[in-house]
């Protein structure tokens, strides 16, 4: 079975027509399972009020779906925030929007070419029906996006394998914490597997930690292969052109990278890298794009920038 997630942007209305009703919390999960495909399609439930939900639901996502049927501040954060991505972004065009305006709207960013379709859902059906995930070989590795204690099993975690392919009975370590959690069963949308594939969506009981010490964020991959920090080096920061804050050193922002939103300290930003500091332990691949949020901005996108994390930042 092959497995793919799609971030529904732009409409509350739209993911619950394309799959079944599942996990719901800040985000909300839908899932289409028949023959050898799975689609989890994740919604941002609770933006625009809340901005880590968008950062959220892109974290899990393999390629994104834009629905625009109304222009809309939202929908201008959420093309804000887009241009700063790298998922595939297909744009659904609604019958109140012209294609001279979403032209205008998209000009001079990267979805200017993303490819726009109709919005038609029994088409839409039909289109991501034939996407995949991108496969990414090397260790495995599963962000947990929610996780809950199940009686006589114990601790499950929920995520999707963004790479490598995960087996029962390994041991891996939860990440950012030094904590080591041996996988005792693994199931792919209620199924019992032995194995799951990059892009599958899992949940998993573990043994050797408790459910309460789970939390969306940390990651399940092999020790040793990713680092964890207090204080992070960050490449060279790409704004968002639509950014209208001022946050310079000493700005109080928030760190999103993978599925970790945590508040975060700009201790420095010099010649266009900056020096951040979280208020705990934040895990990364080196070389992983991270998002800077500015949740104090008045007007405008909440966005302020995405870096590469280099490393760990001396003192």
């Amino acid at each position: 079975m092959s497995g793919i997630t799609v971030a529904v942007l732009g409409s509350a209305d739209v993911a619950k027509e394309l799959g079944k009703k599942g996990t719901a919390s800040d985000v909300t999960l839908f899932n289409l399972v028949h023959d050898d495909l799975a689609l989890t399609f994740v919604e941002p439930t609770q933006f625009p009020e809340k901005l880590p939900p968008l950062f959220t639901s892109l974290g899990m996502a393999d390629r994104c779906l834009l629905v625009l049927n109304e222009l809309s501040r939202p929908i201008a954060e959420t093309i804000a925030t887009l241009e700063l991505s790298e998922a595939p972004v297909t744009v659904a065009l609604g019958a109140a929007v012209g294609e001279s305006e979403v032209a205008k709207v998209l000009k001079g960013g990267r979805l200017a070419d993303a490819p726009r379709v109709p919005f038609d859902l029994p088409h839409l059906r039909e289109l991501v029906e034939t996407w995949t995930a991108a496969p990414r070989p090397g260790p495995v590795r599963v962000p947990i996006d929610h996780a809950f204690p199940v009686k006589g099993v114990g601790a499950v975690a929920l995520g999707v394998v963004r790479q490598g392919t995960l087996h029962a009975h390994e041991k891996l370590r939860l990440f950012p914490t030094p904590k080591t959690a041996e996988i005792r069963s693994v199931q792919v949308h209620d199924v019992d597997r032995k194995e799951a594939e990059t892009g599958e969506r899992v949940g998993v009981a573990l043994k050797g930690v408790e459910a309460d010490e789970l939390s969306r964020g940390q990651t399940l991959a092999p020790d040793g292969t990713l680092s964890v920090g207090t204080a992070l080096a960050l490449g060279d920061v790409r704004r968002c052109r639509y950014y209208r804050g001022d946050a310079g050193p000493g700005a109080q922002l928030h760190l999103s990278v993978g599925l970790q939103v945590v508040p975060a300290t700009l201790d420095s930003i010099e010649g266009g890298k900056a020096r951040l500091t979280p208020d705990r332990p934040v895990s990364f691949a080196p070389g992983e794009i991270a998002f800077l949020l500015d949740l104090s901005v008045p007007a405008g996108p909440r966005v302020f920038g995405r870096a590469a994390v280099e490393g760990t930042a001396s003192a």
